[in-house]
């Protein structure tokens, strides 16, 4: 089933691997946001289904902008995908209400993986 999807990550690349990736296996990219801000409005204006939420932006880290999402009770489901691999950092997103953490690098399988166990 096809999902609307919201791409965050600071890098232009990983955006356009996340979508790539993503439109492929059918699913919608109906927003993508290179910072903290950004995420936190489109995501309460687009309401998609999943956000590729990156853990380390200019303004702010991923973690806080899970925070953000609860606070507002944003029905979204989220899948990290960050660089940082720390199993604190890991189990912190998880905690905050992530569905998935994905390391960098990652495979279009796994991304595709984590969006159908959701």
């Amino acid at each position: 089933m096809s999902k609307k999807v919201l791409i965050v990550d600071d890098s232009l690349y990983m955006r356009t691997v996340i979508k790539d990736a993503l439109e492929d296996s059918g699913h919608a990219v109906v927003g993508q946001a290179a910072n903290g801000e950004e995420a936190i409005d489109l995501a309460l204006e687009l309401q998609p289904d999943i956000i590729t939420l990156d853990n380390i932006l200019p303004d702010m880290i991923g973690t806080d902008i899970l925070k953000v999402y609860k606070e507002e009770k944003l029905s979204s489901k989220v899948i990290m995908i960050s660089a940082v691999g720390q199993e604190s950092v890991i189990q912190e997103g998880l905690g905050l209400g992530a569905s998935a953490y994905i390391v960098k690098p990652f495979t279009s399988e796994q991304l595709n993986e984590a969006i159908d166990k959701l």
